[in-house]
């Protein structure tokens, strides 16, 4: 299984002989550059947080040309039909989905949701995916809550994807706490030093995470990670 970070919130897994792309936007996203672009990238799903567009991205563009299923929840996979594209599968806040290279189930999350157009976007949320013997936890873009506790409780999570970046999602206290509830075996941060409102010295992170005892681990935009 591999993992590679795209910067911002987009990364990518390849499990089984299958990938699977997060949030992709590539188009815009100056981390990117360079790096990789939407036309570079050939994933069986994608899933979707929720629908703004430094997460929508490029889901449209990448969808049309690969055919992969677009899974999201019931509010963005209508707008997705609504755009001409029907392979879509809907989930929504507790529901699991099984694939034939594991599992997904699709997780509460605290934020807001619309698209760039101001069309309502429905709950935003995160995703826990079970293969080939790992749980990856990526919480979306949310503030730190309790419920986590309970996902720390119900799986060993191997690696948690958190938001660090703060003003729109939680920041360095709150990705803390997080990982405090979730005990996950590796964190990884993402949504930061993207815009303006969201630069932070990640090394401030990391050691507020190693001070709490929780394993920090920052990829760089373009970086795998072999789990």
């Amino acid at each position: 299984m591999k993992l590679t970070y795209f910067g911002h919130a987009t990364f990518q897994l390849e499990t089984a002989g299958t990938t699977l792309l997060f949030d992709p936007f590539i188009t815009g996203n100056k981390h990117t550059a360079g790096i990789v672009t939407p036309d570079d990238l050939d994933p069986d799903v994608i899933f979707l947080t929720h629908a703004h567009g430094d997460h929508w991205g490029d889901t449209m563009a990448i969808a049309t040309r690969t055919g992969a299923v677009v899974v999201a929840n019931f509010e963005i996979t209508n707008y997705v039909q609504a755009q001409g594209y029907a392979n879509v599968l809907s989930l929504n806040t507790g529901g699991t989905w099984h694939f034939d290279w594991g599992r997904a189930t699709q997780t509460y999350a605290r934020h807001s949701s619309s698209f760039p157009d101001g069309t309502y976007g429905g709950n935003p949320n995160g995703y826990l995916i079970q293969a080939e013997g790992r749980c990856i936890y990526n919480t979306g873009d949310t503030c730190a809550f309790s419920e986590m506790a309970w996902i720390g409780q119900d799986h060993a999570v191997d690696v948690m994807l958190l938001p660090v970046g703060d003003c729109f999602t939680m920041g360095i206290q709150g990705s803390v706490r997080a990982a405090k509830m979730v005990q996950a075996k590796q964190n990884i941060p993402l949504h930061y030093n993207t815009f303006p409102p969201i630069e932070l010295d990640i090394g401030t992170w990391r050691a507020a995470m190693e001070e709490a005892g929780q394993p920090a681990r920052v990829l760089t935009p373009g970086q795998s990670l072999s789990l």
